[in-house]
């Protein structure tokens, strides 16, 4: 027998790399929505926060332990609140506002992890999004990991089918614990298996 779940399943992505994430450690979900990320992310045991300029999705985490929730407009005139910083790990799905990626970086303890899922161009094809606003360049995740010193653990762009087919670029990246690591050039980006 089936049952539906009450919540969408975190991403794939996402879930792949969780155990990368240890119970106990902080994670910060931006633009949380509906809080998959941070649901699958509290039942490991993980702090969760997650922030978004509109709380509706995640009401029924309110006051949980474990759980902080920060109503904030990121793309508003306040841009990154500073209380947003040490974490261990930032989660970001389906949400891209350039002028945050710096501060996704710098909100992360030295050997934090960024996993990052979002569309890419050549997503219009698909529908929405399709504004390039909206849409990764090609490698821009991957370049944006190199030019602040981080590891890159892996990366992927191309087209997926699940849950609806779209064009997407993937990253998880770790901060340095120290000086930028000397990188020797920039690694290929792994294209995606179609279907």
């Amino acid at each position: 027998m089936s049952h539906a779940l009450p919540f969408a399943p975190p991403s794939p992505w996402i879930a792949r790399f969780a155990p990368l994430v240890r119970a106990g450690s902080s994670l910060l979900d931006v633009a949380c929505g509906g809080g998959r990320h941070l649901r699958h992310f509290l039942d490991k045991g993980v702090l969760v926060t997650g922030v978004d300029i509109d709380l509706r999705g995640v009401v029924d985490l309110e006051g949980r332990p474990r759980v902080t929730l920060l109503q904030a407009d990121l793309e508003g005139a306040g841009g990154w609140p500073a209380a947003l910083a040490g974490f261990d790990a930032i989660v970001v799905t389906n949400y891209l506002h350039r002028p945050l990626l710096p501060a996704l970086v710098g909100a992360l303890k030295p050997g934090g992890l960024l996993l990052y899922e979002t569309f890419a161009n050549g997503n219009q094809r698909h529908g929405r999004p399709s504004s390039p606003a909206f849409l990764l360049r090609e490698g821009e995740l991957l370049r944006l990991a190199i030019e602040q010193g981080m590891k890159v653990v892996a990366f992927e762009q191309g087209e997926v089918s699940t849950p609806k087919a779209a064009i997407v670029q993937r990253l998880v990246a770790v901060k340095p614990a120290g000086p930028a690591p000397d990188l020797g050039g920039d690694p290929e980006p792994t294209p995606l298996p179609v279907g």
